[in-house]
């Protein structure tokens, strides 16, 4: 197979991907489907025969005939049942999603048993499952919480069946990153540097589905569309509205909702704010699903007293006016292409940003109730989390600057992250 063959960019072993399978290898069986050869018909691994650390020396810096992907095979890995009884767990159990899911059980348990698993999936789900259980129980959870915003809005079968394969496989291109840039993290612990490693993985994702599995172009777009967000503050492409599919924003509210629900104490309540506290990022009609959902959770316990949070809403007050009007600061006389980028970017984000803060309407001296002051929480903590991703955005956007500018740039970075002192 030639290096201009649509599968080419997978003839090398990715070592972060092929580590994790290795991983999962130790309490798995993961054996060569096939003999696997190197570009010069060298027989590296036979078929039948288990992968071991010994594959990985072997595979080093050698091009394949074949993608390693498409080589393997996980005999005793995830199943289409295994990931029935996943979504059944989450239905019976008592858990944060139980609300949302168990209304429609009958439909998500039809969808996931429409769920087909192709064997480069089934591997890699396979791998994950075993080496890195938080991000499967990720996928599974994004699984059951999109058939059920699509269960909600009467989809038909096949709808349902396609969002949440999709769902599933969103998050398959981080298996090709190092797992220090996972997302888990990335609302909080990521510096820029690593920021930026973790936004190609949607990418990676499409160009793999789209290269080594036969799943519909409606599914493969929508996995490279899953962080994107209809008003451009999304990644990797800052798409818009019309950019994306239906399916893609469907993932990305999913993605936002379960980032909410990661906080600690989190429920419904955050998952439902957390879509509709900046207008125009996602489908309003995508939020109805959560937030009727969230009507049956017990109201919202505030973490901190009235008096400590009118506090900490002044101060992410004084964040975004101090921000606002450093932006207005930042560019020279004659800016580079990147700041203006990060300029004109941060602006439409500030812009939005303030626009939900007043949409809110509890910010005015003695708007707040004592019954709404947990729901005023799970809004600051929405808005801090934006914050975070101006900031990133904003570094991102600019790229390589001049030391004048890079000083410029790092002066309205620290105005946006005022409100964590």
């Amino acid at each position: 197979m030639s290096d201009h063959s649509p599968s080419a960019a997978f003839h090398t072993a990715n070592p972060h991907a092929l580590a994790t399978i290795l991983e999962a290898s130790e309490t798995r069986s993961i054996i060569a489907a096939s003999d696997i050869f190197d570009i010069n018909g060298m027989k590296l691994w036979a078929r039948n025969q288990p992968v071991s650390q010994e594959l990985q020396r072997k595979l080093m810096d050698r091009s394949l005939q074949k993608p390693l992907e498409t080589c393997l095979l996980a005999e005793d890995g995830v199943t289409p049942q295994s990931l029935k009884d996943a979504v059944q767990t989450l239905i019976d159990h008592e858990g944060v999603l139980t609300p949302l899911l168990r209304p429609h059980a009958h439909i998500l348990l039809q969808g996931v048993g429409d769920v087909r698993l192709h064997p480069v999936v089934q591997l890699l789900l396979s791998a994950v499952e075993a080496a890195r259980p938080a991000a499967f129980h990720h996928a599974v959870h994004a699984m059951a919480m999109a058939g059920a915003i699509m269960g909600a809005r009467q989809a038909d079968r096949h709808l349902v069946a396609q969002a949440m394969t999709a769902a599933l496989l969103h998050d398959v291109g981080e298996m090709y990153i190092s797992p220090e840039y996972g997302e888990a993290d990335a609302a909080y612990t990521l510096d820029v540097d690593t920021y930026r490693q973790l936004v190609v993985h949607p990418h990676i994702g499409q160009l793999l589905l789209g290269q080594l599995t036969d799943y519909s172009k409606d599914v493969v777009r929508a996995v490279g569309e899953h962080h994107e967000r209809l008003d451009g503050s999304g990644y990797p492409h800052r798409l818009t509205g019309p950019q994306m599919s239906e399916l893609g924003k469907l993932l990305s509210a999913t993605e936002e909702a379960l980032s909410a629900l990661r906080l600690p104490g989190a429920t419904l309540h955050h998952a439902s704010v957390a879509l509709r506290v900046v207008p125009g990022e996602f489908d309003e009609h995508l939020a109805g699903p959560l937030a009727a959902a969230a009507r049956v959770v017990a109201p919202l316990r505030a973490r901190q007293s009235g008096e400590d949070l009118m506090h900490a809403l002044s101060q992410l007050d004084f964040s975004l006016q101090g921000a606002m009007n450093r932006l207005t600061l930042m560019l020279p006389d004659q800016p580079s292409d990147g700041l203006q980028r990060a300029a004109a970017l941060c602006h439409h984000l500030l812009h939005k940003l303030r626009q939900g803060w007043n949409e809110s309407g509890l910010w005015g001296p003695g708007a707040m109730m004592i019954d709404q002051i947990g729901e005023a929480e799970a809004v600051q903590d929405a808005l801090r989390a934006r914050l975070i991703t101006i900031e990133r955005m904003a570094r991102l956007a600019a790229g390589e600057l001049s030391d004048v500018e890079q000083d410029s740039l790092d002066a309205f970075c620290a105005a946006l992250v005022l409100s964590d002192d």
